[in-house]
């Protein structure tokens, strides 16, 4: 993060087998998920447990203690959520869990293998580089000591962690990002880092006009249980987060009812839902084209940010995405539809890869792109800014 110069936070204290010992594969940590299941000589079978509410499961982030070479194979990966997932997909990996890296994976007969030939002693591996509950601390307590930025919460989550909000900017507009409804999609709070470096660079004029036209209100992570837990997409209640907007409670998803219940009393003109797409390999937006009665110039402004976006950012493109809904036929139960619906505002959902984009790089879609194109939001608002 650019705000400030805090350090980032040190691994917990380990005791690390002798290289003898063989590898030892844990996963008791911040969003820590597999379990296993068999250990051989050359290969270790591999289980990722699945989400409260046993609907759901892809997200992993485990620790690999040796250096031994073996096969890490998840045997479970055939039942995951979204198996198309898996095709073309690299794991990332990490020595010091600051720098990520793709290593060889393949997947065959309905099992994830994953070739560990380690470096180091130590190898932490994961579905896409994680955004920790540490570094989401520091990132508002950080972003909340910058002039014009004002904290509050929300609420509390079922776990009872704080629904964080950071609220920039003078003006009168209210815009929203929010971001990692469904918590194994990290990209997400990757993003809304670097839009929020960008935000509070007091150097960056496009920043400051748009601090002094619009409130900006982001909360960067709407799922933090579920991201401590390594879920891939429910809360600790079970609930999918994004398909709760219509009516949302206190006990099943009291995430979305204090996000919502804030939106009705600040105003809502646009709001940037953040997400993560596991098969496809595109940075892309979906819009609400299927809510009824939608304004012509919603659409209209829909597609000039899109435009904007796209040459401000090449990473991002508009030919590939989710087919458009047909009018009347919009799923309200999602937040992008049930926002543009209720507040007849521009309302998006913005799908990022967890593989590559369509300018591919050795390392895959990674943090430091995330928060590119995080920065670039910036570009696109300014195009539909004077509308909104």
């Amino acid at each position: 993060m650019a705000f400030g110069n805090v350090p980032n936070p040190l691994p917990c204290a380990l005791r690390i087998a002798p290289k003898s010992a063989g590898v030892h594969i844990f996963s008791n940590f911040d969003s820590g998920n597999i379990e296993v299941v068999r250990d051989g000589i050359t290969r270790v079978e591999l289980a990722i447990r699945k989400d409260a509410g046993e609907d759901h499961y892809q997200w992993f982030h485990f620790a690999v203690a040796g250096r031994e070479p073996k096969t890490l194979a998840i045997t479970n990966a055939a039942g995951a959520s979204y198996t198309g997932g898996w095709k073309d997909y690299r794991a990332c990996a990490s020595h010091d869990r600051e720098h990520w890296f793709r290593v060889p994976t393949r997947y065959q007969n309905g099992v994830l293998e994953i070739d560990h030939a380690p470096k180091a002693d130590l190898t932490w591996y994961a579905y896409f580089a994680p955004y920790s509950y540490e570094r989401h601390q520091r990132l508002i307590g950080e972003a909340q000591q910058a002039e014009g930025v004002s904290y509050e919460c929300l609420g509390e989550t079922v776990d009872g962690r704080p629904l964080d909000m950071l609220a920039v900017g003078e003006g009168e507009t209210p815009l929203w990002i929010i971001a990692r409804q469904h918590p194994g999609e990290s990209m997400a709070e990757w993003l809304v880092e670097g839009l929020l470096e960008r935000l509070l660079d007091e150097s960056d004029g496009l920043s400051r006009t748009l601090r002094k036209e619009a409130r900006f209100y982001i909360v960067p992570n709407m799922n933090p249980d579920g991201a401590s837990r390594g879920h891939l997409r429910n809360n600790a209640a079970g609930a999918n987060l994004n398909r709760e907007w219509a009516e949302p409670s206190v006990a099943r998803s009291p995430e979305v009812f204090h996000t919502l219940a804030a939106m009705d009393r600040l105003g809502l003109r646009f709001c940037l839902d953040v997400h993560g797409d596991e098969a496809l390999p595109y940075n892309f937006i979906a819009g609400s084209f299927g809510v009824a009665d939608l304004s012509p110039k919603l659409v209209e402004l829909h597609d000039r940010y899109c435009l904007r976006l796209e040459e401000a950012c090449p990473d991002f493109q508009r030919e590939h995405g989710y087919p458009r809904a047909a009018p009347g036929k919009a799923n309200m139960k999602m937040a992008t539809n049930q926002l543009a619906g209720r507040f007849q505002a521009l309302a998006m959902t913005l799908e990022q890869p967890f593989k590559d984009s369509h300018l591919p790089r050795p390392e895959g879609w990674s943090p430091e792109r995330c928060k590119t194109l995080g920065r670039a939001q910036l570009d696109a608002l300014q195009a539909v800014m004077t509308e909104l």
